[in-house]
C-alpha cells in the first residue's frame, strides 16, 4: 500500500512539473507565471545564516520545529537548516552523547537571514516580533551563536555581542570558511572557528599548475588583508616553481571604487594570454559582483577557485555558462551516507509547505508566482518526500559549510556534554566580567573540545593544533537549466612524499572547452632540450625566447637557462641534447682519401723509376747526356723518394713518423729543387762564359753542379737542425677540427721553423725559375731551359697555393692537403722536365742524333 502511494506520488509529481512548462509558457494563464531573468532571483542570492543552540533537560515540543518553520525561508538557507535538522535529530537519538539533556536550535536574525537583518536592532532572538518561547529561557541559561558563512557577518554578530553583553548568547561558533582577521582573541574572544585554516591552499594550486604545466596564470582577489595574504604567499610558492602571474586584479571591497575601475580589470583580463584564473576571496562581495559580470560578458578561462565558489552561477537558459569545467578545491572529508538517506526518506509533511516538493519545483523552473493569487498552491502536495526533488535547483550535495555546520553543532554537543560530565567550581569563572558562570564553563569546554565525528573525522576548534589541510579537487561542471555536477577527480595530501602529494585523474576532468583536454597556460612556448632561455628584458621571468645552444654546448632539459659545455674529448649530437664519446681518427690508409693518395704516391714513384730506367738505358743518347745525365739521375732519384715520403703522413702517426715526415720532406725536395738549380745554372754557363778554351768552360761547369746541391743542402739540414732542437714535431689532438672526432695529427712544434723550412725551398725555387726563365731561349736543340722553368712554375704554383688551403682546411683533410702538395709538385717537376724527353726518346728516336742536329743546322 505504502509503495502504492509512492507511486501515486511519483506520477502527480512528474505530471505538475509538465504542467509547470506549460504555465510558464502561457502568461495569461489563470494562475499567472512568469519567466523572470533578473539577477537578483531569491535562489542566486548567497544568504547568510545564523543559529542559537541550545540545550534543556526536557524534550522539545512535538511540534516545536515546525512552529519554527512556520514562516517561508530564504531558499539557499535551506540547505544549512537541513543539515542543522539532520545534526540535531541524530545527536539527540545518541545516547552516549547529552543522554539527560536535547538540543535544540531557534534561528539568529530573521527566519535564519544575517545578511540583510539590521543585527542593530537587538532583534536578533525575535522571530518575526515573537520572543523565543519561555521554556526555552527557562531551561537554557547559556546559547551558542553559530553564523557564517561570510566572515564579515560573523564578525559583526561577536561584535555586537560582546558589545551589548547580551547574557544569554555570549559564545559564537562560525562555520564559514577560515579567516585570519576572527582568529585575534583580543578582538573577538569568544569567537570561535570550526573550518580548518587553509595552510595547504597554495600548495594544491600550485601543484595543479605544475602537472598541468600552467606557467602563466591570472590572479584575481579581493583586496582585504586575508587576500594580501594569499598574494604573497603564492608569490612565495610560484617563484621556487618557476610560475609566473600574468596579471592580478585586486577587487576593492568597496563598491564605488570598484565600479570606477570595473574596465580596467576587464581590460587586463580579456587583454592577458593566460588561460588559467584563480579566484580567491569571499561571496557576497564586489569580487562576485565582478565575476558575475564577466560571465555575462561571455569570458571564458579556466577558473581554479575554492569549494564556496562552486554554486555562484546558476545559468537558467540553454547555454552552458563559463563556470564550466571549473576546478574546485574542498577540505577532504568521508562522505555521511546518512544525511543523504535522511534527506531522501525523512517525511517533510511535518514540517511547513515552505519546504515542500512544489515550491522548490517552481523555483527550478525559474517562474515567480504572485502570491495573492496562488495561495493555495502550496496546499497542493502536503505530504511529499525531498527524493523526488530537482537537486541541479536545491543543491544538496555536502560541502564545506555544511560539513562545517555539522561539525560545529558536534562540537556544541560535546562541549555541552563534557560540561555536564565534570563537576566545575564556578568561582574560579566569576573573575570573568562579562560572562555569567554557566557561559564560563562552556566556554571552557568548547575551546579545547577534541572529538572524532561520527564518519570518523577529527575535528579539532584549537586552530593551533590542526593539522594541515588535505583537499580534494573537484570538476564544478555547469549544464544548460542550471544543472551542476561536482567530479572529485583528485586529491592532495601534503603528508606525502613531494612528488606523491597531488593525485589526479585527468581522464575524468572535463574543460571548459568541452574535451578532455587542454592547451598549457604559458607565456612563450617551452624551449625543448637542445635550446636555452634568451629572457625578454622588462617582461616576466615566463616570457622568453628560445636560442640554440651553441656549438658543442647541450641542454637536456626543457627551459634550460644555460647550455652545458661537452668535455674535450666528447661532442655534441646533432640535436646538442647529449654529450657523446668522441671517435679517435687519423688519415687512415682505409680510409678512401688517404687511399687514394697512398695508390697515388706509388703510382707516381713507380712511374718515375720507369723514367729513370729509360734514362738509363738511353744513357748515351744526345738527349740523355745534354745538360749533365748525373744530374738527371739525382733528380728522378729524389723524386721517387719525394713521392714514397707522403707515405708517412698517412697512418697512426707517432713521435717518429711525426720528426720523419718534416725532414724527409725537406731534406729531399731541397735536393730536389737544388739539382734543379744545379741544371738551370749549366744550361745558362754552358751558353754565357766566354773565357776561351772548352777546358776552362768544362771546368766551371763540373764544379757548380758538384758544390751546389750538398751546399744547399747543408743549409736545410741546419735549419733542420735548429728545429729539432728548439721545438720539434710531436703528435698532437684535435678535437675541434672535426665534429664528433678526436683527430691525431702530427704539430709542427714550431711553426716558424716550418715556415722558414717552405721559405728557403720557395727562394730556391724562385732562383731556379729566374735564372732559367732568362735561358729560355738559348740556342740549343737539346736546351732544357724551357722545360725547367715550367717545372720552377708549376712547383712556386703548387706551394703558394698550399699556404690558404692548408690553414683553411681542418682534422685529416689538412695533412691531407700537404700530402697532395707534395705529389703535385713531384709530379710537376717530373712532368715539366722528363716526360718530353721521353716522348722523344721513346717516340721520336728520330729526333734523338747529333746527325739529325747537323742537317737541320745546314739546311
Amino acid at each position: 500500500m505504502a509503495d502504492m502511494e509512492k507511486a501515486y506520488t511519483l506520477i502527480v509529481f512528474f505530471l505538475l512539473l509538465r504542467l509547470s512548462f506549460i504555465l510558464c509558457s502561457f502568461p495569461e494563464a489563470s494562475c499567472f507565471w512568469r519567466i523572470n531573468h533578473n539577477e537578483h532571483l531569491e535562489s542566486n542570492m548567497r544568504k547568510d545564516c545564523g543559529f542559537i543552540l541550545f540545550t534543556i533537560p526536557v524534550h522539545l515540543v512535538e511540534d516545536y520545529f515546525r512552529v519554527l518553520l512556520d514562516f517561508p525561508l530564504p531558499v539557499n538557507t535551506y540547505p544549512y537548516v537541513l543539515v542543522m535538522l539532520f545534526a540535531i535529530e541524530e545527536i539527540n537519538k545518541n545516547p552516549n552523547l547529552l543522554p539527560n539533556s536535547t538540543l535544540g536550535f531557534t534561528f539568529l536574525g530573521d527566519q535564519c537571514d544575517i545578511t540583510s537583518t539590521n543585527l542593530n536592532n537587538l532583534n536578533m532572538l525575535s522571530k518575526s516580533g515573537e520572543i523565543i518561547p519561555n521554556y526555552i529561557c527557562e531551561y537554557s541559561d547559556c546559547d551558542v551563536a553559530l553564523t557564517g558563512p561570510t566572515w564579515t557577518v560573523s564578525a559583526r554578530v561577536a561584535t555586537l555581542l560582546q558589545l551589548f553583553k547580551i547574557p544569554q548568547v555570549m559564545l559564537n561558533v562560525t562555520y564559514g570558511p577560515f579567516h585570519d582577521s576572527l582568529s585575534d582573541h583580543d578582538l573577538f574572544p569568544h569567537l570561535y572557528q570550526i573550518a580548518p585554516k587553509d595552510t595547504s591552499l597554495v600548495l594544491a594550486m600550485v601543484s595543479l599548475m605544475i602537472h598541468f604545466i600552467w606557467k602563466w596564470v591570472g590572479l584575481v582577489i579581493l583586496d582585504d588583508d586575508q587576500g594580501v595574504q594569499f598574494l604573497s604567499d603564492m608569490k612565495e610558492e610560484m617563484k621556487i616553481n618557476e610560475i609566473c602571474l600574468a596579471f592580478v586584479n585586486m577587487i576593492p571591497a568597496n563598491m564605488q571604487l570598484y565600479i570606477e575601475r570595473a574596465e580596467t580589470y576587464y581590460f587586463q583580463i580579456m587583454t592577458s594570454s593566460a588561460k588559467v584564473v584563480i579566484i580567491y576571496g569571499n561571496v557576497n562581495s564586489t569580487l562576485e559582483v565582478s565575476f558575475r559580470r564577466w560571465e555575462m560578458l561571455g569570458i571564458w578561462r579556466l577558473w581554479i577557485t575554492t569549494s564556496q565558489w562552486d554554486v555562484i552561477s546558476r545559468s537558467r537558459d540553454f547555454t552552458i555558462d563559463s563556470f564550466h569545467g571549473t576546478l574546485s578545491l574542498s577540505h577532504h572529508y568521508r562522505e555521511i551516507s546518512t544525511f543523504k538517506h535522511f534527506i531522501q526518506k525523512t517525511n517533510f509533511s511535518a514540517y511547513p509547505e515552505a519546504v515542500s516538493l512544489v515550491r522548490l519545483g517552481w523555483i527550478y523552473f525559474n517562474c515567480s508566482v504572485s502570491v495573492s493569487e496562488c495561495k493555495t498552491l502550496n496546499h497542493c502536495l502536503s505530504n511529499t518526500i525531498l527524493e523526488l526533488l530537482p537537486w541541479h535547483s536545491f543543491d544538496m550535495a555536502m560541502n564545506d559549510e555544511r560539513y562545517n555546520i555539522y561539525n560545529a553543532v558536534y562540537a556544541v554537543a560535546h562541549a555541552f556534554h563534557n560540561m555536564h560530565l565534570q563537576e566545575v567550581d564556578i568561582k574560579v569563572w566569576e573573575s570573568w566580567e562579562g560572562l555569567i558562570p554557566r557561559c564560563m564553563q562552556v566556554n571552557h569546554f568548547l575551546k579545547n573540545v577534541r572529538f572524532i565525528n561520527p564518519i570518523g573525522d577529527p575535528v579539532n576548534i584549537n586552530q593551533g593544533r590542526n593539522l594541515d589541510a588535505m583537499y580534494d579537487i573537484l570538476n564544478v561542471l555547469h549544464f544548460p537549466q542550471g544543472y551542476v555536477l561536482k567530479v572529485k577527480v583528485g586529491q592532495l595530501s601534503p603528508y606525502f612524499a613531494h612528488d606523491q602529494q597531488l593525485f589526479l585523474s585527468e581522464d575524468m576532468i572535463e574543460w571548459a572547452t568541452g574535451s578532455r583536454q587542454f592547451s598549457t597556460s604559458v607565456c612563450s612556448m617551452p624551449c625543448y632540450p637542445g635550446f636555452k632561455k634568451s629572457h625578454q628584458e622588462g617582461k616576466a621571468d615566463c616570457c622568453f625566447d628560445c636560442s640554440r645552444c651553441p656549438a658543442n654546448e647541450i641542454s637536456n632539459t626543457t627551459d634550460s637557462e644555460e647550455c652545458v659545455k661537452c668535455p674535450e674529448d666528447w661532442y655534441a649530437n646533432t640535436e646538442q641534447t647529449h654529450c657523446l664519446p668522441k671517435a679517435v681518427t687519423f688519415l687512415a690508409y682505409e680510409d678512401p682519401l688517404g687511399m687514394a693518395l697512398v695508390c697515388l704516391a706509388l703510382c707516381f714513384s713507380v712511374l718515375t723509376a720507369l723514367v729513370l730506367g729509360v734514362f738509363l738505358k738511353h744513357r748515351e743518347t744526345p738527349i740523355v747526356k745534354a745538360n749533365n745525365r748525373t744530374l738527371s739521375y739525382i733528380l728522378l732519384t729524389a723524386l721517387i723518394f719525394c713521392f714514397l715520403c707522403s707515405l708517412l703522413f698517412v697512418g697512426n702517426p707517432n713521435t717518429t713518423t711525426c720528426i720523419l715526415q718534416q725532414t724527409t720532406f725537406g731534406i729531399l725536395f731541397t735536393v730536389s729543387v737544388s739539382t734543379v738549380l744545379a741544371k738551370t745554372l749549366t744550361v745558362v754557363l754552358a751558353f754565357r762564359i766566354t773565357v776561351p778554351g772548352r777546358r776552362m768552360r768544362g771546368l766551371m761547369v763540373s764544379r757548380i753542379s758538384k758544390y751546389i746541391i750538398p751546399i744547399c743542402t747543408v743549409v736545410q739540414i741546419i735549419l733542420y737542425g735548429i728545429w729539432l732542437w728548439t721545438s720539434p714535431p710531436f703528435v698532437d689532438i684535435d678535437t675541434h677540427s672535426e665534429h664528433g672526432c678526436i683527430t691525431i695529427t702530427c704539430s709542427k712544434g714550431s711553426v716558424t721553423a716550418f715556415y722558414c723550412v717552405l721559405g728557403y725551398l720557395g727562394s730556391l725555387a724562385l732562383v731556379s725559375f729566374t735564372v732559367a726563365f732568362l735561358a729560355r731561349n738559348l740556342p740549343d736543340t737539346f736546351n732544357e731551359a724551357k722545360f725547367l722553368t715550367f717545372s720552377m712554375l708549376v712547383f712556386c704554383s703548387v706551394w703558394i697555393t698550399f699556404l690558404p688551403v692548408y690553414h683553411s682546411s681542418k682534422g685529416k683533410v689538412m695533412v691531407a692537403v700537404e700530402v697532395f702538395s707534395i705529389l703535385a709538385s713531384s709530379m710537376g717537376l717530373l712532368g715539366c722536365i722528363f716526360i718530353p724527353k721521353c716522348y722523344i726518346i721513346l717516340l721520336r728516336p728520330d729526333r734523338n742524333s747529333i746527325q739529325k742536329f747537323r742537317d737541320k743546322t745546314h739546311s
